[in-house]
């Protein structure tokens, strides 16, 4: 018997059944043998109504031939699928059948704050044997999700989908529509990988150049163009391929559960509207998702309705989620494909007429490295180790025409006098403050891309007028693996307070050579375009290496609200805030 997990929706529910989980490599050998190994069971599929019932335990899976420990809600990886109506009151009663705490936050949803779900600020956590109701109202409707937020027990596949139905129908209405859950699974102890990262932060990057791509980048600009290239990059101690800390090398990508091999589908009839609601619930990969062969409308991010925009392609970071409509012509299969910003691997699936049916899975697109120009937006030379280079590379650099590659305007920005210290190993004086660009990988690739600038949301904004503005640099140390804001890790910083009922704007500068999904609990993130104008509201927001973005808050929720990269080990190694709203 074949599990669909957590996702189709053309009748209210799901029935129980098995949940079989297939390995990459022995998936297709099982499958056509007619069975699998039983790794998880699901009590169900998809739970609706007012009332829930959520038991957090460990069941064993196994997604590589190996059976590991995993972290689930009434035994399903992922998580059931919960679908809420707006202006539902609803409960859930969240027993922990764990030896540890454990908890859940509803991300995205606008709650009061002892409902939030995160240990230490909105409530202690669920104790070990114990149990914890959440009620509130839902105020609003979309796709969103639900994980842990202890320590790091989302990694080890503690998270679930969540559609809220709104109340007066659909904006943009489909026939069917399924949901799509992507994210990383990992065999390695996510507290190795953690350790292994504060040892030997690039150990998990397979991607650093060669003596060949020397050998090559020397015949294209010349020796000496190389080697100084090649010796600025040293200098700084960074690394053009760092694209992600943790790779395909450990993880097995996953589609509703599913990894490539196992090939979830979800099924359609010729000429039916489709939608689709993509989440990430990964810890640390970022999405580029396609279906070849069918256009993307994207009528929804971050839950919230947006003026529709057709694109061949979007990149989705972690926590964000992303509403596509399709309308399939032919009566054959497509491909769903997910592949990882730093091209080690992907996550598949099919949109089928039929089950059983496969397409031809794409492949992975070329790994691109960083550029100087996401390394120090307008080619500022703030950096430690950029002094004194401008006889060699830096001369060079200084003439790069950057309204060229994309990168738009840059403003000045003032740093905090930590950002001075040993745990910051990069600052970006003149950050780039363009909407408009896809990120690293998909500049230029020959397909539409989605990027924040297409964003237009139908509903006007919260915050229409702001009384103050706060920056904070996003900061960081890649070889002692620490990350921070404005140089201060979280057990070092004083909370963020807002009065209540104030208006603020949160400027946002990345002095790092990594993107940053930054997530704002209790309150709404309302993007601001370079000039000032309202673009969509979203409840996470990635800020691009060397980029400075704005988005308005209106701090309407009294009490202790987190406000972190949702990257898991960036958060855990300190790019963590408390937020007071009093």
């Amino acid at each position: 018997m074949r599990f669909l997990p957590a996702g189709t929706s053309r009748l209210p529910a799901l029935p129980s059944r098995r949940r079989f989980v297939q390995g990459v490599a022995g998936g297709a050998l099982l499958a056509a043998c007619g069975f699998a190994p039983l790794r998880a069971r699901s009590a169900q599929g998809v739970l609706s109504g007012t009332r829930f019932d959520l038991e957090i335990g460990a069941t064993t899976v196994d997604f590589t031939g190996h059976a590991r420990r995993a972290v689930v809600v009434n035994g399903s990886l992922p998580a059931p699928l919960l679908r809420w109506r707006e202006g539902d009151t609803v409960t859930l009663r969240v027993r922990n059948a764990l030896a540890e705490r454990s908890s859940i936050h509803w991300h995205g949803i606008v709650l009061p704050a002892d409902m939030d779900g995160v240990p230490g600020l909105s409530f202690m956590g669920i104790e070990a044997g114990g149990s914890y109701t959440y009620r509130f109202t839902v105020n609003q409707a979309g796709t969103y999700w639900y994980h842990s937020h202890s320590r790091f027990q989302e990694q080890l596949g503690l998270y679930g989908p969540i559609v809220v139905e709104p109340r007066g129908g659909e904006r943009f209405p489909a026939e069917r529509e399924h949901v799509v859950l992507l994210s990383d699974w990992t065999d390695t102890d996510p507290e190795r990988i953690y350790a292994t990262l504060k040892k030997h932060s690039d150990y998990y990057n397979f991607g650093k150049p060669t003596a060949g791509d020397f050998l090559r980048d020397a015949s294209m600009q010349g020796v000496s163009a190389a080697l100084a290239a090649r010796r600025m990059w040293n200098e700084m101690r960074m690394n053009p391929s760092d694209l992600a800390d943790v790779s395909g090398h450990a993880y097995t990508f996953l589609m509703n559960g599913a990894p490539p091999a196992s090939n979830w589908t979800g099924l359609f009839e010729r000429g039916e509207r489709v939608r689709l609601r993509f989440i990430n619930g990964a810890s640390m990969t970022f999405f580029d998702v396609r279906i070849p062969g069918l256009k993307l409308r994207v009528v929804a991010h971050d839950g919230q309705d947006v003026e529709p925009v057709v694109v061949d392609e979007f990149r989705l970071a972690p926590a964000e989620t992303c509403d596509v409509l399709v309308e399939p012509k032919d009566d054959a299969p497509y491909t769903i494909f997910a592949q990882a910003m730093d091209r080690s691997g992907y996550a598949r699936g099919t949109l089928a007429p039929r089950a059983g049916m496969a397409a031809e899975v794409p492949a992975l697109d070329a790994r691109v490295l960083l550029t100087m120009g996401d390394m120090m937006g307008a080619m500022d030379h703030g950096m430690p180790g950029m002094k004194g280079m401008e006889g060699g590379c830096g001369a060079s650099m200084a003439g790069m025409d950057h309204a060229s590659m994309g990168h738009g305007a840059a403003s000045a920005s003032r740093h905090a006098p930590e950002e001075s210290g040993a745990f910051v190993d990069m600052r970006v004086d003149t950050p780039r403050t363009n909407l408009d660009d896809p990120g690293v990988g998909l500049r230029d690739n020959g397909r539409r891309v989605l990027t924040y600038a297409d964003l237009r949301s139908v509903t006007a904004p919260i915050a229409a007028d702001v009384g103050r503005e706060i920056e904070l640099h996003l900061t960081g140390h890649m070889e002692r693996y620490v990350w921070s804001f404005d140089g201060r890790k979280f057990s070092d910083a004083e909370p963020l307070r807002l009065r209540h009922g104030e208006r603020v704007r949160i400027v946002l500068v990345n002095d790092t050579m990594m993107a940053h999904p930054i997530h704002l609990h209790g309150m709404w993130s309302e993007l601001e375009s370079p000039d000032g104008e309202f673009l969509a509201r979203k409840h996470t927001l990635v800020v691009q290496p060397a980029q400075k973005i704005a988005y308005r808050v209106s701090a309407d929720a009294i009490g202790r609200w987190a406000y972190h990269c949702h990257l898991l080990y960036h958060m855990e190694a300190g790019m963590f805030r408390e937020v007071v709203v009093a």
